[in-house]
């Protein structure tokens, strides 16, 4: 086999401009195919950030009525709708897959949280318990988080995040000031942020207005004392926190039926369920690798013409060889030696063509990214698929000449000049 690889590289050494022309076809397909399948993977890694966000990996589970989310901001009666234990809170952080999750209230309001004269307009107010920072990614950038006695006292106190804290105290430090929601005073004692930020995809107007709250910003304030600002109690949402983005489905899914045991399904219409984002994104990326899977086959013409350049001039090289052939066979070497030989180096050929593609193919990924600013991940097992698969080339199309060398008679071998 070494002799084999030896006089393969020596005979293509050889021919260096006839063997690079042949290795073209190879070349730019392999290219064209690691491109395709880099921008493949880096579109679907951007869809699945943008719609689940850097690596947060929460689900949101909403009480609906019918099918119906149910809001109360849109004159829906809370009259029997379910309300959460702190019980149902620890059996969901005993599920598998699941780190941490945060019951929450949620409004978003017009008009009715002041900041002296400033009105904080489309803006999301939020009672929360103190799960709900470390499970949705927020850190604390000034001030002080909410501790258990704000709970337990009854506190009016609050926190912005960063965007709530430019709309509502422009060029002014919040903390300390005071706000009115629901004509209650509250204290701003912190500011926070979420660790990491995203730019989503927006496809319609219900994804528009949600990015615009989050624009907008976001008031906290202690879950217990909701009913001091909005006077009433109401069903509140959940948001678990799974321990990696593949099992989000499983975990949501699971913590919804958890949610829904204590309610007879028979005589009310509500009902928990979670937002799957992984199936939209499935769906998405679906949509996407389909439409760049007719590339991957247009890309593959150019290795079947590569494969059909890899016979003509191995059929050429066994020509020009015959006499070595006939020489070879006449001091013993079998038909399998002779067949093996050629097969080696038709293979040798297209490796070669394979990994220059390889790298040609992350190159041109890399220009494409830049050009049309779409996003590329190079794919591992891609390339090593790559360089094997054009070694296959070379097998199947080197195999009619490596047949024929193998067939030659070896006295019209001698004979021929």
């Amino acid at each position: 086999m070494i002799e084999n690889l030896r006089i393969s590289f020596q005979g293509i050494w050889s021919h260096k401009m006839r063997s690079f022309l042949t290795m073209l076809g190879i070349i730019i397909g392999i290219a064209s195919i690691i491109a395709i399948v880099s921008t493949i993977k880096g579109t679907s890694e951007q869809i699945k950030e943008d719609l689940i966000g850097s690596g947060n990996n929460t689900v949101s589970i909403s009480l609906y009525d019918g099918d119906n989310e149910f809001n109360i901001e849109y004159g829906m009666s809370s009259q029997n709708a379910p309300l959460l234990s702190s019980e149902q809170k620890e059996e969901l952080l005993e599920l598998d897959h699941v780190v941490n999750a945060t019951f929450f209230y949620k409004r978003t309001y017009t008009g009715q949280v002041y900041y002296q004269n400033t009105s904080f307009n489309g803006g999301t107010v939020l009672g929360v318990d103190d799960n709900y920072l470390d499970t949705c990614g927020y850190v604390l950038q000034s001030g002080r988080p909410f501790v258990q006695k704000d709970y337990d006292q009854y506190r009016k106190v609050a926190l912005v995040d960063i965007n709530a804290a430019d709309n509502l105290f422009p060029g002014v430090d919040p903390l300390g000031k005071t706000i009115e929601i629901g004509e209650e005073p509250f204290i701003v004692i912190g500011v926070v942020r979420q660790s990491d930020s995203f730019q989503p995809n927006i496809e319609n107007i219900s994804q528009f207005y949600d990015y615009f709250q989050t624009v907008m910003g976001t008031v906290m304030i202690p879950s217990r004392c909701w009913p001091i600002a909005f006077q009433f109690d109401e069903p509140e949402s959940v948001i678990i926190k799974a321990d990696s983005t593949d099992n989000m489905s499983d975990a949501g899914n699971a913590a919804a039926e958890v949610l829904n045991q204590g309610i007879d399904t028979t005589t009310s219409t509500f009902a928990y369920k979670a937002d799957d984002v992984m199936e939209r994104v499935r769906n998405l990326q679906k949509l996407s690798e389909s439409t760049n899977q007719q590339l991957l086959w247009i890309a593959s013409i150019s290795l079947l013409v590569g494969g059909i350049g890899v016979m003509n001039i191995m059929l050429v090289s066994v020509t020009e060889r015959t006499s070595e052939i006939g020489l070879k066979k006449a001091i013993g070497a079998r038909k399998k030696t002779i067949l093996i030989q050629f097969l080696t180096e038709a293979s040798v050929l297209t490796s070669i063509g394979g990994m220059i593609g390889v790298v040609s193919g992350i190159g041109l990924s890399k220009v494409v990214a830049k050009v049309s600013g779409s996003p590329t991940a190079i794919s591992i097992p891609a390339i090593i698929g790559s360089v094997l698969f054009s070694t296959m080339i070379g097998v199947i199309f080197g195999l009619l000449p490596s047949v024929k060398a193998a067939n030659l008679n070896p006295i019209d071998a001698l004979r021929s000049e």
